[in-house]
């Protein structure tokens, strides 16, 4: 029997994250497991995210456990199992072996876009709540364990070429592009985590990748120096990123 393959999707906050998911959840050989860290996440840190309680309730808090079993039997039995991961939910001292039996891959998008939209939701930001030094720090272990640079897509990319961004990063895991992935129904999918009431309604509305827009930007000047940092960072893992 073939091997299965676990995607790790690595992704910050206000990105075009959920929409990767619903791409991969509507093929037929895939499983899709949302934000399997988030409950622990939310213990650990005490973040008063709405719906926080209810995540707690329902999810497992326990990293070993969770990581335990994202190394388990595949749902399903399916040939793919994605995984929507947020970056910021995983310790920035742990121990990351547990990632590396994983085809992992990156989704970065602009900070300064990251910020306005973050902004408009809570003023409690920095450069960590963003999740940008978490995911440079997974992707030079990846580097450093496969000895190769692993997939890196821009959220930019993917909107204004789903098929050919989403194409290429099929080639690189080594599976077959679907055209079943460039679109979905509308509304809530049996993958989504009891927190998509509070998160999702926005792509519940889709039935693919909007075509990416120029924004106008609103960003407090307090936020500057994240900006400045993160840049660096984000132009980092800009520069490895996959191109259709």
């Amino acid at each position: 029997m073939t091997e299965p393959i676990r995607v790790a999707m690595w992704s910050g906050p206000r990105n075009i994250s959920t929409a990767m998911m619903y791409s991969f959840d509507n093929r037929t050989d895939c499983h899709a497991t949302d934000e399997p860290l988030y409950a622990s996440y939310l213990l650990r840190s005490g973040t008063p995210h709405p719906g926080a309680e209810e995540v707690l309730r329902e999810y497992d808090t326990d990293f070993s456990s969770v990581t335990s079993m994202l190394n388990g039997p595949v749902p399903g039995e399916k040939g793919i199992w994605y995984q929507k991961h947020m970056c910021h939910h995983v310790p920035g001292d742990s121990d990351l072996s547990w990632i590396d039996g994983f085809s992992n891959c990156f989704l970065i998008r602009d900070p300064r876009e990251v910020l306005s939209s973050l902004s408009k939701i809570t003023s409690a930001i920095d450069l960590w709540s963003i999740g940008l030094p978490q995911q440079y720090r997974i992707v030079e272990h990846v580097i450093e364990t496969k000895g190769r640079i692993p997939p890196v897509i821009d959220s930019k990319d993917v909107l204004i070429n789903p098929e050919g961004v989403l194409s290429s990063l099929c080639r690189e895991l080594g599976i077959q592009f679907s055209e079943e992935m460039t679109s979905w129904d509308p509304g809530p999918r049996d993958c989504d985590g009891n927190w998509a009431e509070y998160w999702y309604q926005s792509v519940w509305e889709s039935s693919g990748f909007s075509p990416y827009s120029t924004k106008e930007l609103d960003l407090p000047s307090s936020l500057e120096s994240v900006v400045e940092d993160a840049q660096e960072i984000y132009q980092s893992l800009w520069d490895l990123r996959l191109v259709d």
